[in-house]
């Protein structure tokens, strides 16, 4: 089995190391190739650098590191850069959550939807955590993803699958098991913060992501309030399907220069 790991904390994040480590000897595991971002990266969601060419590096512990986004590092490892196509992706371990809304902006999903797209099974990890606890359980993260890894390889999906996965910070052993969660939804965002440079210039901090709004029982936010790791099937499909007979409603009547615009 090959594996390809990326991130969007950058290639020297600890979740990352904590990732390759918990995955390095897996029964049936031939490659493990880590391609990351060289830097932080979160909130790049789904971009690709189309202005300038991208580099690729490889650093002292065998991690191959490029100055582009997420999306860059899986796109250029997986039609460029490996002979093989690999037969999974897994981005992360973030360093705080992705759920509700959070999954539009980030890039550790970002990373594992381009794996998705270009044809792989993707999982996106996320440790739901912040700088002000003292303790990160990367490890408790790293044994679910080689948890959910070993799953694939004993019974892989026959269909392509994207798995949005966060999981309570604390030790492996209080985890109260997995449940499968939709996505909720948050708050709008707090305001940005305004601010002044050293130059005098006015300068504005994005605000923090607002509360959860959707949080009841079912969603990724209850899961892990509750001690769960929560696992969320996610599709690409932007498409809002109960809208479309009102859109084309609207279109019919379009007139320009006195002809029908709409013929459908």
């Amino acid at each position: 089995m090959r594996i390809l790991l990326s991130n969007d904390d950058g290639y020297l994040a600890p979740g990352l190391g904590q990732l390759a480590a918990s995955l390095d000897g897996l029964a049936g595991l031939t490659e493990l190739t880590v391609v990351a971002p060289e830097r932080n990266r979160s909130g790049a969601s789904n971009s690709l650098t189309l202005d300038r060419p991208l580099n690729l590096r490889q650093a002292g512990n065998g991690f191959y590191y490029v100055n582009g986004t997420p999306s860059d590092c899986v796109h250029l490892a997986v039609t460029g850069m490996l002979p093989t196509q690999p037969d999974m992706v897994v981005s992360g371990i973030n360093f705080g959550a992705n759920m509700g809304d959070d999954t539009i902006y980030s890039g550790t999903v970002a990373a594992a939807m381009e794996g998705h797209l270009l044809g792989v099974p993707a999982i996106a990890i996320s440790l739901v955590t912040h700088p002000r606890e003292e303790v990160q359980h990367f490890a408790t993260a790293g044994r679910v993803a080689r948890a959910l890894v070993e799953q694939f390889q004993a019974s892989p999906f026959d269909f392509p699958v994207l798995l949005n996965v966060n999981v309570p910070n604390r030790p492996y052993g209080d985890l109260r098991g997995i449940q499968v969660t939709r996505l909720g939804r948050r708050h709008k965002a707090e305001p940005a913060i305004k601010s002044t440079s050293p130059r005098g210039e006015t300068v504005y901090w994005i605000g923090a992501a607002g509360p959860a709004a959707d949080a009841g029982e079912g969603t990724d936010f209850y899961a892990v309030e509750h001690g769960w790791v929560s696992v969320t099937p996610l599709q690409i499909d932007l498409t809002h399907p109960a809208q479309l007979a009102d859109v084309q409603a609207w279109i019919r009547p379009m007139r320009h220069e006195g002809e029908q615009l709409f013929n459908g």
